[in-house]
């Protein structure tokens, strides 16, 4: 398979690294954690979305006319259920006419390979540019499946993904499957533990958000 471009943009903002050491404090709570971790969302998402094509647009002010720019075309957003969700409200605030599309990977615990059990996305992707929204950027097993399910309905590359915290065995997991993808992360972090988490990470993002299901 030939090799892709992998670029990762490590996102260094005074806000963001505040709300970095909140949500990595273990006695930070769930709804404290949800909140830092939307504000870290927030702003991941405005450099993520810098890129965005734009065409000028005519616009009647109450004065006169004038001119402005309007997006393109429209983005789609791709969480990853569920620790995903945390970053949602963010991105439909940036992009409010921007479709959404779902995308379920559970890890199976002794292999630490990835399961889809939802894959709720636009038919036709063709020409649209798509945000994978995902916390953890662990093994790369979960971001691999879900940037392929969306090159395959026609995405535009490269694919955008946003996460507070990438491991460097999980950016060396996208570049090894030839993915042609943009990450834009708070943090990258030292490696992954023998149970495939981040170190020294947050412990589990879908749990400190929503509690241990």
């Amino acid at each position: 398979m030939t090799a892709m471009s992998v670029q990762v943009h490590v996102v260094e903002h005074p806000l963001i690294a505040a709300a970095l050491t909140r949500i990595r404090d273990e006695s930070t709570p769930n709804t404290i954690f949800r909140q830092e971790l939307e504000r870290i969302g927030t702003l991941l998402l405005a450099e993520a979305t810098q890129s965005l094509a734009t065409t000028e647009v005519s616009v009647k002010t109450p004065i006169q006319m004038t001119s402005g720019r309007a997006l393109t075309s429209e983005p789609v957003i791709v969480p990853i259920l569920r620790a995903g969700l945390g970053f949602l409200q963010s991105a439909q605030t940036l992009m409010p006419g921007a479709d959404i599309g779902f995308v379920g990977i559970s890890r199976d615990e002794a292999t630490f390979q990835p399961k889809p059990y939802v894959n709720k996305l636009p038919e036709s992707l063709v020409g649209r540019t798509c945000f994978v929204l995902d916390p953890m950027l662990a093994t790369g097993g979960s971001l691999a499946l879900a940037c392929r399910l969306l090159i395959e309905r026609g995405a535009n590359t490269p694919i955008i993904v946003v996460c507070a915290l990438a491991a460097p065995e999980g950016i060396a997991a996208i570049e090894h499957e030839g993915l042609d993808a943009k990450i834009f992360t708070a943090s990258i972090d030292e490696c992954l533990n023998e149970n495939a988490y981040i170190v020294p990470g947050l412990g589990d993002a879908g749990d400190r958000q929503f509690g241990a299901a």
